[in-house]
């Protein structure tokens, strides 16, 4: 199988459930409050690892339990973290995510040691890099670091998705240019594009947008309504599979690591977005970010039930 590099966060989720979210200058009493090993980059190499993946991680941790925690947590699950860089002078990265009845969530993160995660320290991974077919990115690290990977990357011919969360007020031209694959959720598509709009034409016409600006495709995830792909060639919906989503936290993540498994597995793109919505509709179901990712077993059991789905739009 194809190697799979993930480059990005690793932090300790404080997961707050309440019946509904407090508006401005409300308070709201929760009904439950977890800890749970989070960070998009970490939650994605867990999925892609869980998946069946051959992954590895670079991305950094505080000189803590919770960074020590997040690290046996990755390793447990098939994750290659004998480079991932520990940190004396900041702690773990944190994130507060606030879930209410319905299953939404809010977010808010402190990086910590994540910004860490630096260009020099990606030099000096630069074997990583090499030995790897794919890199997932996301932006919860710093930009400079970032950009440096996908420009690194691409000088090595390897295939670049980027998860732009949480999404940058803009991106250099030049970086979109690069990228393989992007994979946003509506309202970073929106905001990434600088329009507004709500419909499946709206997200369309954004992810049209971004092609003109030199992506080769675009993946947006939709939540309940599924995925939409757009590329020069072709605009597909692919529907979701309908489930009672009781947390949707690490969806996106578990949808982008199980999307790059089945591209690393040589799957054709419908089979591959079937797959990813097929893991992503088994982790809405479950409380926690990692704790809410599936294993191969249950997700090729659920994808065997479905067809692969989608119709032009």
């Amino acid at each position: 199988m194809k190697k799979i590099l993930v480059i990005g966060s690793l932090n300790m989720d404080a997961v707050i459930e309440m019946k509904r979210m407090p508006i401005v200058g409300e308070t709201v009493l929760g009904t439950k409050m977890t800890y749970v090993p989070g960070g998009k980059g970490a939650n994605q190499a867990y999925a892609a690892a869980r998946l069946g993946g051959d992954v590895k991680m670079l991305g950094c941790i505080g000189d803590d339990d919770f960074g020590r925690v997040q690290k046996s947590n990755l390793t447990k699950s098939g994750v290659d973290t004998d480079d991932l860089k520990q940190t004396e002078t900041k702690g773990t990265g944190m994130a507060s995510i606030y879930v209410d009845e319905c299953g939404d969530n809010t977010v808010v993160v402190v990086p910590g040691a994540n910004m860490e995660c630096d260009v020099g320290y990606l030099k000096k991974n630069d074997a990583a890099f090499r030995e790897c077919d794919y890199v997932i990115l996301q932006m919860e690290i710093c930009c400079d670091a970032i950009y440096y990977a996908i420009g690194r990357a691409r000088e090595l011919g390897k295939t670049i998705i980027l998860n732009p969360a949480p999404v940058p007020d803009s991106l250099p031209d030049e970086i979109f240019a690069m990228l393989d694959y992007i994979t946003p959720n509506e309202s970073e598509l929106m905001k990434l594009c600088g329009k507004e709009g709500d419909s499946l034409e709206d997200y369309a016409k954004g992810a049209r947008l971004l092609l003109r600006k030199g992506v080769k495709n675009v993946l947006v995830t939709l939540g309940k309504k599924g995925a939409l792909f757009v590329s020069k060639e072709t605009e597909e919906l692919f529907p979701a599979r309908k489930v009672s989503a009781v947390d949707t936290t690490a969806a996106g993540d578990c949808f982008n690591g199980a999307f790059a498994v089945a591209l690393a597995e040589g799957r054709r793109l419908d089979e591959a977005v079937a797959f990813a919505n097929a893991a992503s509709s088994i982790a809405v179901t479950r409380c926690g970010a990692q704790t809410s990712i599936p294993a191969r077993e249950e997700t090729d059991k659920v994808l065997a039930e479905l067809p692969v789905l989608s119709r032009g739009i």
